[in-house]
C-alpha cells in the first residue's frame, strides 16, 4: 500500500487530537474556513461525517448537524469537491492534514464502492471510518481501499472480547477507534463516564490485544478528558462538542472563528 498522510504523520509517535466535522455545518460556504482553522489550530487529523439521513451511531447534535449538511446540499460528490478545493488551498490555506472520511454504508453503496473508493482518492482523502461495516464482512472493501492507499479504521467498544479486539487490530489499516462507551456520540451518559475507572481498565485492556495505535472518541469535550485519554490511548477524537460551539454562527467567517477558538481550548 501507498504511504498516505495518516501512516505519515504516525510514524513521528506524538499524541494526537483529531478533529470531527460535518461539512457545511452549521452555514453554507463553512466547510474549507472551518477545516483551515482546526489546522491552523492545532488539529492533527480533521474527520469528515458524511452525512446521512439515519446515523444510527450518532447522537442528536450530529444527527442535527447531518441533517443541515443535507439542507445546505452535502452529498458524496460535493463533499469530494470540498476535499478536493481544501487539498488544492481553494477557498482556504492549503489543508495537508490527514482527512478520514466517517460514514455509513448505504451512501457508498448508492454511489458504487469502486467508485467511491477511486472518486476518494483522488479528491484528496486519506482514510475512512464505516461504523456499519462488519469486520469479518469487509475483506473486499479492505482489500480495494488498501491497494488505492486508503487506510481503513475500525471500530472497539468496551464489550468487544480480546479475540475480536485482535481481529480488529489486524484489519485497521494504521489504527483503531475505541469508543468510550455503548451509547451514541454525544450523549449525557458519555460525559459523565467517558473518564471512569471502567473506560480505564477498558482501553488498558485493547492495549494488551492490540498492536497498532488507537483513539479514543465519544465524550471528550475539554483538556481535561483529552489529556487523560492521551495517557491511555494514542489520540482523542473530539467532535460532538466542537459541532455544539459552532453551532450558532451565522456565516462561514464566524463558523471558523468559533471552531478555532474552541480547539485552542483542547491544546
Amino acid at each position: 500500500m501507498t504511504q498516505n498522510r495518516i501512516s505519515t504523520l504516525l510514524q513521528q509517535d506524538k499524541k494526537l487530537l483529531i478533529a470531527y466535522y460535518m461539512p457545511e455545518f452549521p452555514v453554507v460556504g463553512a466547510t474549507l474556513p472551518v477545516l483551515e482553522a482546526l489546522q491552523e489550530s492545532g488539529a492533527d487529523i480533521i474527520e469528515l461525517g458524511m452525512p446521512y439521513s439515519d446515523p444510527i451511531g450518532d447522537g442528536p447534535v450530529i444527527q442535527d448537524a447531518a441533517h443541515t449538511a443535507i439542507r445546505n446540499g452535502v452529498t458524496i460528490k460535493h463533499l469530494f469537491e470540498l476535499v478536493q478545493h481544501a487539498r488544492q488551498g481553494r477557498g482556504c490555506t492549503k489543508i495537508t492534514a490527514p482527512i478520514v472520511l466517517m460514514g455509513y454504508c448505504n451512501p457508498m453503496i448508492v454511489y458504487g464502492i469502486e467508485c467511491f473508493l477511486r472518486d476518494a482518492v483522488e479528491a484528496g482523502v486519506d482514510g475512512l471510518l464505516i461504523p456499519d461495516l462488519p469486520p469479518e464482512e469487509a475483506a473486499d472493501f479492505l482489500e480495494q481501499a488498501k491497494r488505492i492507499g486508503l487506510s481503513v479504521v475500525f471500530l472497539i467498544s468496551p464489550v468487544t472480547p480480546p479475540e475480536r479486539i485482535e481481529l480488529i487490530d489486524s484489519l485497521s489499516t494504521d489504527f483503531s477507534y475505541c469508543i468510550a462507551v455503548n451509547a451514541t456520540t454525544g450523549t449525557a451518559k458519555l460525559s459523565d463516564h467517558s473518564t471512569g475507572a471502567g473506560v480505564d481498565e477498558y482501553l488498558k485492556r485493547v492495549r494488551n490485544h492490540a498492536t497498532k495505535k488507537i483513539v479514543v472518541g465519544f465524550g471528550i469535550k475539554d483538556r481535561e478528558r483529552v489529556e487523560h485519554m492521551w495517557t491511555l490511548a494514542d489520540g482523542a477524537v473530539v467532535g460532538t462538542a466542537l459541532l455544539q460551539h459552532i453551532a450558532t454562527a451565522r456565516t462561514p467567517e464566524e463558523s471558523a472563528r468559533l471552531a478555532g477558538e474552541f480547539w485552542k481550548t483542547l491544546k
